[in-house]
């Protein structure tokens, strides 16, 4: 099992940053991917950001691309969004999710085995 805790959300200004973080533990080992979603009241879960836990390749939804940077720390154990720019549209639940699959589509929910509670993001206009 991996436990993942995410911390960072908060109320913030259209233009202004947040740093999110996502704290791993248990058998960290069996990971391979991780990743952020989103889900905004009445939406679907949607994917954001993703990266290969040993190796850093990283993917990025067109929406956020070039505001936000995906990050992991493998010695801490720790995942981490830096979002830049924000828009009141990235108002959401933002979840870290970890998959155990060597080969994933990042992108979808389903691939991932293990969540986090999530952490409210709130950009005022």
């Amino acid at each position: 099992q991996v436990q993942l805790v995410e911390s960072g959300g908060g109320l913030v200004q259209a233009g202004g940053s947040l740093r999110l973080s996502c704290a791993a533990s248990g058998r960290t080992f069996s990971m391979y991917y991780m990743g952020w979603f989103r889900q905004a009241p009445g939406k679907e879960r949607e994917f954001v950001a993703a990266i290969r836990w040993n190796g850093g390749n990283q993917y990025y939804a067109d929406s956020v691309k070039g505001r936000v940077t995906i990050a992991r720390d493998n010695g801490k154990n720790t995942l981490t969004l830096q979002m830049n720019s924000l828009k009141p549209e990235d108002t959401a639940v933002y979840y870290c999710a970890a998959s155990r699959r060597l080969i994933v589509v990042v992108t979808t929910s389903s691939e991932y085995d293990y969540w986090g509670q999530g952490t409210q993001v709130t950009v005022s206009s």
